[in-house]
């Protein structure tokens, strides 16, 4: 008999940006330390089919996957405290929902019923849902155990509409015992009386109550942990067992936060609630613990200056700070960002602004390493260039990811090669001397679970089959979005001792 998939739906309320995104991951790395296997599901409600067209200003970064998908930052958390690989399937919008149930009606499947949002849509949902629940994103065969859902926004969206539906039914259609919703709410502490307001939370379990979902778990924002007064009071009122009332009060670093709830036993009102008491171990979190104080006590700094485009939101370069914090904390080393916006490196703003422009560099100046990370659009380009060109000069440790490597490899054309109007084609399509081109059209070998990218003048190795190939144009610059080569593939040396192959 196959075992039954145990789903946890995290839903948040009051307001956005509680960290919705941490809770559903802690809870996960809190599943796994019992010896469960976990995956994850994020849905966000907006019209786009996927973030890939989204400014950073307007929603933080666009994480990619290993498929290639552009994707919700939250996925990026999951993969990273969870140690999966995630589809693009994983991340559920309201575009890709619509774009599938009219693609359906086009094709006749609806057999000419009338097509709506009850049931069509919220029955697509439902089968993405427990369809991608079922696919392994840890490296081992068959389902998970347990599927974390996290639904974005805050209850009472319109937008989110179809998909509280949709729930609401899916917690009736897996049954009791099957279905356990977080919900992560805030509980603000008025500076005026120091005293913890529970009436926000109140409402907002209401709001989620009249929808049809009602919560098991209540994960609690507060500066400080919960007054035991306050957690009876919303007990009453929110009809909540207290035991299954958590705080999830403010950290030094995030990696807390799994070990905020094992201390409270989240875990046990979970496993409880999902009937999973009797198969799951106690949490064994020993080398998580040990990273998360390893980082509260790391003292000597390492500067890198972070030459970009949107310092002014953090999320933006979520990946990149994350990836540059585990460096740093396994070098044991305190991270220290200087963020340097890149316009205020250029020779304009020395003329406009000389003030901005001389602490711009200052603060380059005074960085143990510079990065330069993606991005689009010409603005800045200048002043990444004169970063980039500093960084070598001054043989400073230098990383370029994605536009920061066209930057360099720019930068390195005009000063050592003498190509004074070496450009990338992305920025003037007609330089004479053109260091990064668009993608050329690009040869595709379907095999099973791999796909292979190769250019027009690859030698054909004799155990390649030319019956599979076809052709795929890569680099539109008509359409936005899924046009890039991205993701996780491999590539082919025609000379494997060359430098490329060795890096």
């Amino acid at each position: 008999m196959n075992k039954k998939m145990k789903y946890i739906l995290v839903t948040g309320g009051v307001v956005s940006g509680l960290g919705k995104g941490v809770t559903a991951s802690s809870i996960g790395v809190l599943l796994k330390a019992c010896g469960l296997r976990v995956t994850s599901i994020k849905i966000d409600p907006y019209l786009n089919t996927d973030a890939g067209t989204m400014s950073p200003f307007e929603h933080g970064e666009v994480f990619v996957l290993n498929d290639g998908g552009e994707v919700d930052l939250d996925l990026g958390n999951y993969e990273r405290f969870l140690d999966i690989k995630l589809t693009r399937d994983n991340n559920i919008t309201t575009g890709k929902i619509y774009q599938a149930v009219i693609d359906k009606e086009r094709r006749g499947d609806y057999l000419g019923k009338t097509v709506q949002v009850v049931p069509h849509i919220t029955d697509a949902i439902q089968e993405w849902i427990e369809r991608v629940a079922m696919i392994p994103v840890d490296g081992k065969e068959g389902p998970a155990d347990v599927c974390v859902i996290e639904l974005g926004g805050t209850i009472g969206d319109i937008e989110s509409m179809p998909f509280i539906e949709a729930l609401g039914q899916f917690s009736y259609h897996v049954g009791p015992g099957n279905f356990c919703l977080v919900h992560v709410s805030l509980v603000p502490v008025l500076n005026v009386v120091g005293e913890q307001k529970t009436k926000p939370t109140q409402h907002s379990v209401r709001g989620l109550r009249g929808l049809g979902l009602t919560p098991n778990i209540l994960a609690c924002r507060s500066s400080t942990a919960l007054d035991q007064n306050v957690k009876e009071k919303l007990s009453q009122f929110c009809h909540v067992p207290a035991e299954n009332i958590i705080t999830l009060y403010d950290v030094s670093n995030i990696w807390h936060i799994p070990l905020l709830l094992r201390d409270q036993k989240a875990h046990e009102a979970i496993l409880r609630e999902l009937n999973l008491s009797g198969v799951a171990k106690k949490p064994v979190l020993e080398e998580w613990t040990a990273r998360a104080e390893l980082c509260d006590k790391l003292q000597d700094p390492v500067k890198i200056a972070m030459v970009g485009k949107y310092t002014g939101l953090s999320d933006s370069y979520l990946s990149v700070l994350k990836a540059l914090l585990h460096a740093a904390v396994a070098c044991h080393r305190k991270l220290v960002v200087e963020w340097v916006p890149a316009s205020d490196l250029e020779d304009a703003t020395a003329k406009e602004t000389p003030d901005v422009h001389k602490a711009a560099w200052n603060l380059l100046k005074g960085a143990d390493g510079v990065l330069v990370p993606g991005g689009f659009g010409d603005r800045g380009v200048q002043g990444k260039i004169l970063a980039a060109r500093y960084a070598r000069e001054n043989r400073i440790p230098f990383l370029g990811i994605c536009l920061g490597m066209q930057i360099a490899v720019i930068e390195f054309a005009r000063s050592v090669l003498n190509l004074q109007d070496a450009n990338s084609t992305e920025f003037d399509s007609e330089t004479a001397n053109p260091c990064v081109i668009f993608m050329p059209e690009v040869c595709v070998f379907l095999y099973p679970g791999y796909m292979y990218h190769l250019n027009f003048n690859f030698v054909l190795p004799s155990y390649l089959d030319a019956s599979h190939f076809y052709v795929l144009p890569q680099g539109s610059k008509t359409h936005m979005g899924g046009t890039m080569r991205l993701g996780s593939r491999r590539t082919f040396f025609q000379v494997p001792g060359c430098k490329s192959a060795k890096l």
